[in-house]
């Protein structure tokens, strides 16, 4: 009877670091340099976007959403793996698992949709360009990120009800260092085939639709590209979706070897890796790409240092 309350475990136990006992102070060092330099590149992108009034175009201000994002799902997870570090306090709270979850779940889902509304904006600039302004106007800007937030959090709502609804009894070591889903699953005492379905397909088909979107953006965008005459204009337009394919492609590469795999072909090693990937490094990257391949940002950042 004791085994089926849901109330037998009131707190967790991650084990995500215990095996590299020596490393822990080097890890701690690593992990809180990426965290510094996500924080100042994604903060100071923000910053920089409201402050040179050349930046203020559609396509920065859902930038200034993606950093915005970065820096807080990368705050959900970071200071929990630093604090675990320094002081060996590897005991996180059940509601506290639950908090870590549902907000990590809604800024990564939000991501998800917003990096395809990016894809639809550069599909509008380069297609329309005469009619960007227009079509990408502040009004519909604003309401596709409202969009892509409410979006986020109705499947962070779903996936974590449906997580933690779930039955956690005797054994309550997760074999990870932040509360994700794969080993949530694995440690449940309950039946959680149902769970995972709706989990999985839900998940899957946030993740295939978004895409989808992106890759049809993407056709039509080449589609557009090729009918430019002269092949340093197509190089030109090109590049400006350059950087945006490359978070694409960190990013989405990233959640479809971690949630989109067979069960049989998973293993949680694995997952640490590939979760210390997308949690840790791309935040950090992001800001990098977007600023080492862009003379717009470069510009700005120069004429704001200048100014100050």
């Amino acid at each position: 009877m004791v085994k089926n309350n849901l109330t037998t475990v009131t707190e967790f136990i991650l084990m995500g670091f215990s095996d590299y006992p020596r490393l822990e102070i080097l890890l701690f060092l690593v992990f809180l340099s990426f965290y510094l330099v996500t924080l100042l590149g994604n903060v100071g992108m923000i910053i920089l976007i409201q402050l040179d009034v050349q930046l203020h175009t559609p396509m920065y201000f859902l930038l200034s959403h993606l950093s915005l994002l970065d820096a807080c799902y990368t705050s959900v997870i970071t200071p929990q793996i630093l604090a675990t570090l320094i002081t060996g306090k590897t005991v996180i709270s059940y509601g506290q698992c639950a908090a870590q979850f549902f907000f990590f779940t809604i800024c990564a889902g939000t991501e998800c949709f917003l990096l395809a509304v990016m894809a639809y904006d550069r599909y509008v600039a380069i297609s329309n360009p005469l009619l960007y302004t227009m079509a990408m106007n502040p009004r519909i800007c604003w309401s596709l990120v409202v969009g892509a937030y409410v979006c986020g959090m109705s499947g962070a709502i779903l996936r974590t009800t449906c997580t933690f609804t779930l039955s956690f009894c005797d054994n309550n070591q997760i074999n990870f260092f932040f509360c994700d889903l794969p080993p949530l699953l694995k440690l449940s005492c309950s039946d959680t085939a149902s769970t995972e379905i709706v989990i999985v397909f839900f998940g899957n088909f946030v993740i295939l639709v978004n895409a989808l979107v992106i890759l049809t953006s993407y056709l039509l965008i080449i589609k557009a590209i090729l009918r430019v005459k002269s092949s340093s204009g197509r190089a030109k337009t090109f590049s400006t979706c350059a950087s945006h394919l490359t978070a694409v492609a960190l990013f989405f590469g990233t959640l479809i070897f971690m949630y989109l795999r067979s069960g049989s072909g998973k293993s949680l090693e694995e997952d640490k890796v590939v979760s210390v990937f997308y949690t840790v490094v791309i935040p950090m990257l992001n800001p990098l790409i977007y600023s080492l391949r862009n003379k717009d940002v470069k510009v700005a950042f120069k004429k704001v240092i200048c100014r100050f």
